[in-house]
């Protein structure tokens, strides 16, 4: 019956169809819109539309399987092998963890009195998680920051996309105007938050700088190095103690975890650990007498007209370091306040080199101060009796090795008469020296080997050892040393040099006055030591140092005393009318001591050495000072010793104590 409404073609073709079987249901309904068509529009359908064909539903099929095998393996991927790290990434957005701030160790001198404090300070930390990511709330919030600040936005945005850490540092220690404009928009800034701190005020900070050293504030590197215990507000030791007990004094900062939500609501906080106020260091330090000490200094340096100067002074029963002072100094405190660039610069290009510990790392030729050291190797080699006087005449003469017309002439400072070891020692007789250092006639002398090795016995050419960073290993020259480096052969007069202090000896303070620890009291060689106790917050004593002994018994001590018996002399003026030390006679206690005068590469400018302990009888104090490229005045150097060792025994007196 349909059929029978179909055009005649159509009705042919429908029914060669049937008799095939193949009429497809779509074709129905092609055939009913071409009728209808037919009719309505006078349209007369002569050709059928195309079914579509098996390979685009075969394509078709295999997109949709590509994509959802596609979906299988990137669900497979965050799922299974990266699912603790997207685990972890969650757990970043739900908690955040942010520092609770203690307190650093402290410093204190032997006496109790705080040479460190610690200050309260505010710094603008930025969250990156917290940052708005719409570009236009960012922006004007970035905007009002930097305008509060008074930087360039641009500059900010990157410093806080630069920021290695979640947590970017963008200001330290806030002045007070800044501090309440911020305060008063907190809520505003989205991200940014401000955080108390604490920065290190150094009381008298040029006064103890080089020995305490100063703060900075920590580098992202060593942060990721030591994420438990620093932030990105923390400072670190740089110099000085505060380098060497970084580990004791640091702080340990507690934690306080925040959890939000997915619309970053807070749910809830608690601290999960608490935080730790670093420990602090009790020293050897009398801090009195080293104010005094670079009082006096600072005004013979002015006086004699000389470069820079330096001051060691140590305790021979232990190696305690009493005083060490540099000069010119600098204020350690100048580090905590952001490093002012134009400020560190200058620091920096000064010709004096005020960062340079000249105490422990300066090298200097010690001249006579040598003296009492080649005095006790003579003896330990048994080349000379402390008896035996030599006719010391203001010179020695030489004649070449191969060519006797040419004759070197080593000179004195005077003449000095018949001369034995005490009273050459006490007037400081070059001859004398020169004699049993290189020898002369029928006198056998030392020679650099053995000069050499008993220098070194007395810790000179090596470091000391003592808890300060950059200390110098000083040099002893030697005709190996002499053959390798300058290519030239070691003469005679190299050892008559080096026996006197000269050439090219190059001697730190401390070294001399370490080695001069062991001539006072009777042969132990001390390390030098800054630190006495480590203690608590509670004061407890954490830690203490016991003296650390170098060397000891490695001189006999019979030896040792008739050389400390020519210290003496020199101070006292016995048997030894051209003493170098008898300004030191006015102390209130028995001294004994040992000037230098070594020439430098200017003709008319000297470095000035005076080494002296006391009391004499049951040494307390050992005092080494050093002035650099000083004008050629007797008054130069011991009247510094003097006034700092007056002041010094004056004060016990009065107070009864001694260190």
């Amino acid at each position: 019956m349909f059929e029978s409404h179909l055009p005649k073609p159509l009705k042919n073709k429908r029914m060669k169809l049937r008799l095939k079987g193949d009429i497809e249901p779509h074709e129905v309904f092609l055939d009913k819109l071409a009728q209808k068509k037919e009719v309505e529009l006078g349209i007369s359908e002569k050709k059928l539309e195309v079914p579509l064909p098996r390979i685009i539903l075969k394509t078709f099929l295999f997109f949709v399987v590509l994509i959802i095998f596609g979906l299988f393996v990137k669900t497979l991927e965050l799922q299974i092998f990266e699912s603790k790290k997207y685990t972890a990434l969650a757990q970043q957005n739900k908690f955040i963890v942010h520092s609770i701030q203690a307190i650093r160790g402290v410093v204190y001198d032997s006496k109790g009195k705080q040479l460190v404090y610690n200050k309260l300070s505010f710094d603008l930390i930025c969250d990156k998680r917290e940052i708005p990511k719409e570009v236009s709330e960012k922006n004007k919030i970035l905007n009002e920051v930097s305008s509060i600040l008074k930087v360039n936005s641009d500059n900010l945005e990157k410093k806080i996309a630069d920021g290695k850490e979640a947590n970017v540092l963008i200001a330290q220690n806030l002045d007070y105007q800044t501090l309440v404009l911020l305060e008063t928009k907190k809520e505003e800034l989205t991200g940014f938050a401000i955080e108390k701190n604490t920065v290190r005020d150094y009381r008298d900070g040029k006064t103890f700088a080089h020995l305490i050293g100063y703060t900075n504030r920590i580098s992202a590197e060593e942060m990721k190095q030591n994420p438990e215990n620093y932030s990105a507000s923390d400072y670190v030791g740089r110099a000085g103690l505060e380098k060497t007990y970084e580990e004791f004094l640091r702080k340990k900062p507690g934690k306080l975890q925040i959890e939000r939500d997915a619309f970053g609501n807070q749910i809830s906080k608690k601290i999960t650990s608490l935080p730790e106020s670093g420990q602090s260091l009790v020293l050897w330090l009398d801090a009195d007498l080293q104010k005094k000490a670079e009082e006096i200094l600072t005004n013979a340096i002015e006086r004699a007209d000389a470069k820079t100067g330096a001051i060691v002074a140590l305790n021979p029963k232990n190696g305690g370091v009493l005083a060490l002072i540099s000069l010119p100094s600098f204020d350690n405190n100048l580090f905590n306040k952001g490093s002012d660039a134009e400020v560190l610069k200058q620091l920096l290009s000064d010709k004096t080199q005020p960062l340079f510990n000249r105490a422990i790392a300066g090298q200097f030729p010690t001249g006579s101060t040598i003296k009492p050291l080649v005095a006790t190797a003579a003896l330990e080699e048994a080349l000379i009796s402390p008896q035996k006087a030599l006719n010391c005449q203001g010179k020695i003469t030489i004649p070449h090795r191969y060519n006797p017309e040419i004759v070197y002439t080593y000179k004195d400072w005077t003449s000095h008469g018949p001369t034995d070891m005490r009273k050459a020692i006490a007037e400081s007789c070059d001859v004398y020296f020169y004699t049993i250092g290189g020898g002369y006639q029928d006198q056998k002398g030392l020679g650099p080997s053995k000069i050499k090795k008993y220098l070194e016995l007395f810790g000179w050419g090596e470091k000391t050892g003592i808890d300060l960073p950059g200390e110098n290993k000083g040099f002893i020259p030697s005709p190996e040393w002499k053959k390798e480096k300058k290519k030239e052969n070691w003469w005679d007069g190299d050892t008559y040099n080096i026996s006197i202090g000269q050439g090219d000896l190059g001697i730190t303070p401390l070294q001399v006055a370490a080695s001069f620890m062991a001539v006072a009291n009777g042969g132990t060689l001390y390390q030098p030591q800054a630190v006495q106790k480590i203690i608590d917050i509670n004061k407890n004593t954490v830690k203490e140092f016991a003296p650390e002994i170098l060397r000891q018994n490695f001189v006999d001590p019979k030896n040792l005393q008739i050389v400390r018996e020519g210290m003496r002399w020199s101070v006292s003026g016995e048997n030894s009318p051209r003493a170098s030390s008898v300004i030191l006679n006015s102390l209130p206690v028995k001294a004994a001591a040992k000037t230098g005068t070594a020439q430098t590469s200017k003709s008319d400018r000297y470095d000035k050495w005076a080494t002296v302990f006391a009391p004499y009888d049951d040494p307390q104090i050992v005092l080494t000072v050093v002035l650099e490229e000083s004008k050629d005045i007797p008054s130069a150097v011991l009247p510094v010793a003097r006034d700092i060792l007056n002041w010094y025994f004056t004060e016990d007196l009065k107070t009864g104590s001694s260190n």
